[in-house]
């Protein structure tokens, strides 16, 4: 064998090395290979090691299980009351059969742009602005279930739609921010009047509660100050009572010493004049003096005898 054929094995072993490695096929666990044999779909290769014919069979498209998403530019989009403005969404989708995705739509990810464009329109044609701007979910909502429903036959399921941004114009912004302006003031003079009144109320409720509590006191200061002259009162006529009741019980002893004496008329004489002196003594401005100044013993004479009168049931 000369040179020569040497080099055509050499050759001629690459190109089966070369065959042989095409004919290998690796698929990666999140990806999936669509297999056509002369232009016609054979199968599906899942992830793992798989052998195909070669120049027969050939991969027509590498498909991405996982959850892919795509944020689309923003759309111009006119509301219920005409006001134009820009949202831009975002689509999350997964593929779940490679042949329907292959095959079904020509290019899959511009057909669900344009779809959710087209969608987006006529959901906020239905809103004006106010309901577009609070609204977020129901759009999400409705979008989801109509991409959902367009996309089942080209194999691709959408999971979620995001509205991402709303941009109304300029006016409609300079209009908003003027509006928040306005209840931000209006919210503050509120909230500032509504302090006012509270402080108010509670200086009024103080002012009532310290007038009350000065009343009582002033209530309560009379009615100590009453019961302190009643009780003065009731003591003085006490001490006046008992000092009376002393006064009696005294000449009633002395008229007793007396009349247990048996004095003389000459003592009963000395005792009258005593006692005229001690009348004489008093504040009286008027004195009356008997005529007859012996009269007087025998009114000591008289009363001795009344005291023995009233002392002689008691001594019984």
């Amino acid at each position: 064998m000369g040179p020569l054929g040497v080099v055509l094995i050499v050759i001629a072993a690459i190109i089966l090395i070369v065959l042989v490695a095409s004919c290998i096929k690796v698929v990666k666990q999140t990806e999936k290979f669509v297999i056509e044999r002369l232009g016609r779909f054979q199968t599906i290769l899942d992830p793992g090691v798989h052998f195909i014919l070669p120049f027969f069979d050939k991969v027509a498209l590498r498909v991405v299980m996982k959850e892919q998403i795509r944020d689309f530019d923003p759309q111009p989009v006119i509301t219920k009351d005409n006001v134009t403005m820009q949202i831009d969404t975002v689509v999350f989708f997964q593929i779940t059969d490679p042949k329907l995705y292959a095959y079904g739509v020509v290019n899959p990810i511009n057909a669900i742009e344009n779809l959710s464009s087209t969608t987006l329109r006529n959901i906020i044609g239905e809103l004006d602005l106010d309901e577009t701007l609070t609204s977020r979910d129901i759009i999400n909502t409705k979008m989801r279930s109509i991409l959902d429903e367009a996309t089942d036959p080209w194999g691709i399921k959408v999971n979620r739609v995001e509205v991402k941004n709303i941009l109304p114009p300029k006016d409609i912004r300079d209009a908003m921010e003027r509006q928040m302006r306005a209840e931000r003031e209006k919210r503050e003079k509120i909230l500032l009047a509504e302090g006012q009144r509270q402080s108010a109320i509670l200086q009024a409720e103080g002012e009532k509660q310290s007038a009350v509590l000065k009343a009582e006191g002033e209530k309560e200061a009379l009615i100590l100050r009453a019961e302190a002259e009643k009780e003065s009162k009731i003591k003085i006529a006490e001490g006046e009572a008992k000092a009376i009741l002393a006064k009696r019980e005294a000449e009633a002893e002395g008229l007793k010493l007396l009349k247990n004496a048996d004095p003389t008329e000459a003592v009963l004489k000395i005792k009258s004049y005593e006692a005229l002196e001690k009348v004489a003594d008093g504040k009286a401005t008027k004195l009356i003096v008997p005529s007859n100044l012996q009269d007087v013993t025998s009114v000591v004479s008289a009363a001795s005898e009344a005291w023995n009168k009233n002392e002689l049931p008691k001594n019984k």
